[in-house]
């Protein structure tokens, strides 16, 4: 499932989390389609670069360990919080390199892999692996690593 910016998937996304303040509805016929999708689950569900900018990134988490399927796996990325990830996500990406815009990271926000982990754990998700995300400034290529120090992908699975 996605969640974006585009009307459409912002239409989705709102019928998937009700709580959404988004104003865009879908066509019945889509939005019987969602619900079918939905109560029956995905195989797989991802939510990159989201939980640090959302106020209770627990609720995300409870959501998408509901829209996932007995043996599916669901997808998590975000920052860490540890001062190396404030130094090259806020002080470097920001202010630096100017790659977001100044204010796009607020450290306080950021989520510790245990952290993540617990809220997991809460509603019944079992964690299957953790890789790093690695930014090179040389190539501006991104790749996945053993570095979790500063962003990084955490996988779990909902029990069969």
């Amino acid at each position: 499932m996605g969640c974006g910016f585009k009307r459409r998937l912002v239409g989705y996304c709102r019928f998937a989390w009700p709580g959404n303040r988004r104003e865009c509805q879908l066509p019945e016929n889509q939005r019987r389609t969602a619900r079918r999708r939905t109560a029956c689950g995905f195989d797989h569900v991802t939510c990159m670069e989201m939980l640090e900018h959302v106020p209770d990134p627990a609720s995300i988490i409870a959501a998408c360990a509901t829209l996932v399927k007995p043996g599916g796996m669901v997808f998590f990325s975000t920052l860490n919080r540890v001062p190396k990830a404030w130094l090259l996500a806020i002080v470097a990406a920001e202010h630096v390199l100017k790659m977001v815009p100044k204010g796009t990271h607020d450290y306080k926000t950021f989520i510790k892999p245990s952290e993540l982990g617990q809220m997991a754990r809460n509603v019944g998700l079992e964690l299957q692996g953790i890789v790093g995300i690695e930014y090179s400034p040389f190539s501006k290529r991104f790749s996945l690593g053993k570095d979790i120090g500063v962003n990084y992908i955490a996988a779990f699975q909902r029990p069969e």
